[in-house]
């Protein structure tokens, strides 16, 4: 009885905490762009207290702007001679185009990055994961392969921004319905959360009885 007790109790604590706590060290880091103002037209020194969350507005801000500056004839030739600009720093250069192509790819309404779930046999046959295909592979390694390959990304677990990049067989690779927040969500619960289906039954029995006491009534196991 205690311990189905604290689980419930973990389920209502637990991540309602998270949450509250990456907000929080989201709008921390958002607050950062405040230095960027001289510190005599800082909110903190007008008003006399920090009002958090402004960095946030700000950066919200900053990107609109700038999206409507360069959504124009004129921005776009300013960016063109800032990407050009860039375009000479050795270093600055590869890292630039880099992050923006992947931005580029990714945010594409066309491309195909990241718009299908894909089930693979990882690290060998007989054991699968789940992946998104990022593209198609070039030409010169499908030749030199001898086989249609597309280009996958295998996130890790609980943290899907890391993983491995392989290139797959297409035949190699299956189609799921699963949408992407489905397998995200079952990637980074360390598949506790299945979609369609019960998930962990501690879990689930956990939340049964804590959905049945803030209704008033009596779970399965308690009525038995």
């Amino acid at each position: 009885m205690f311990k189905r007790y604290l689980i419930a109790g973990l389920l209502v604590w637990l991540p309602l905490g998270v949450t509250v706590l990456v907000i929080r060290l989201l709008v921390s880091f958002m607050d950062q762009l405040l230095v960027f103002i001289p510190v005599k037209y800082q909110p903190e020194t007008l008003l006399g207290f920090n009002i958090p969350g402004l960095g946030v507005v700000m950066a919200v801000l900053i990107v609109l702007i700038t999206g409507i500056i360069v959504a124009n004839f004129f921005g776009r030739q300013l960016v063109a001679a800032w990407e050009s600009l860039l375009g000479r720093i050795p270093l600055v250069r590869t890292i630039y185009h880099s992050v923006k192509q992947v931005a580029v790819t990714i945010f594409s309404s066309q491309g195909k990055s990241f718009r299908k779930v894909l089930l693979i046999e990882y690290p060998r046959k007989g054991i699968y994961t789940l992946a998104f295909q990022t593209g198609d592979a070039v030409e010169e390694v499908k030749q030199k392969s001898g086989e249609n390959l597309i280009n996958v990304f295998v996130p890790t677990t609980p943290n899907p921004t890391s993983g491995f990049f392989i290139m797959v067989p297409d035949e190699d690779v299956q189609v799921l319905d699963m949408n992407i927040d489905d397998a995200l969500k079952m990637i980074m619960s360390l598949g506790v959360i299945v979609p369609g289906g019960k998930g962990n039954p501690v879990i689930q029995e956990a939340t049964q009885e804590l959905s049945a006491a803030l209704r008033g009534e009596k779970s399965d196991k308690d009525s038995k």
